[in-house]
């Protein structure tokens, strides 16, 4: 799959004097590939906690973790997801359905998706934007040119009457990678 763009990452912070200034102007130092689903996964920033610590510089390169599709807990994770087309499984589905306790914005660059609900599918294009809150869901690409999705995912916590109402509960949540 190896034909993907890597997103440019401008990082800013301060001086020891509180001056504003660029840390870093480069690609996004981590993607993760899963080829057989021909996905990529483009890491641009996390957070942990909240609400989140600004330093002048950061001390370690927040997206050098493994691959997982929630954020941390009371953080913040922000990517660029390409799906490339013809990855469909017999399903139909470029991506395991999953449910994470997260709400998610995404914000379609590129190309269509579509988002696979259990009782609908809706497709999404170039400037169309998605709030996903907590639902169990897929993805698929089922147009001819990739498509390249921003993600902004934020930690949640589910209502209690809501997470009793799920089938299974919160057992399936997600809390790793796709594939985990």
């Amino acid at each position: 799959m190896s034909n993907y763009t890597v997103p440019r990452r401008v990082v800013t912070g301060h001086t020891a004097d509180g001056v504003s200034v660029v840390l870093s102007d480069a690609p996004v130092p981590v993607t993760r590939e899963i080829p057989e689903d021909g996905v990529a996964f483009h890491e641009v920033w996390n957070t942990e906690g909240a609400p989140a610590r600004i330093t002048g510089v950061e001390p370690d390169e927040p997206t050098e973790r493994p691959l997982a599709v929630p954020p941390p807990r009371h953080g913040t994770k922000i990517r660029v997801n390409e799906f490339a087309p013809g990855f469909l499984d017999e399903a139909g589905l470029q991506s395991p359905v999953h449910r994470t306790a997260s709400i998610d914005y995404g914000i379609v660059l590129d190309g269509e998706i579509t988002l696979i609900l259990e009782d609908s599918e809706v497709t999404l294009r170039a400037g169309d934007i998605v709030v996903q809150r907590g639902t169990d869901h897929a993805w698929a690409n089922r147009g001819t040119v990739t498509a390249r999705v921003v993600f902004v995912l934020v930690d949640g916590e589910f209502e209690h009457d809501l997470a009793a109402s799920l089938p299974g509960g919160l057992e399936g949540l997600m809390h790793g990678g796709p594939r985990d």
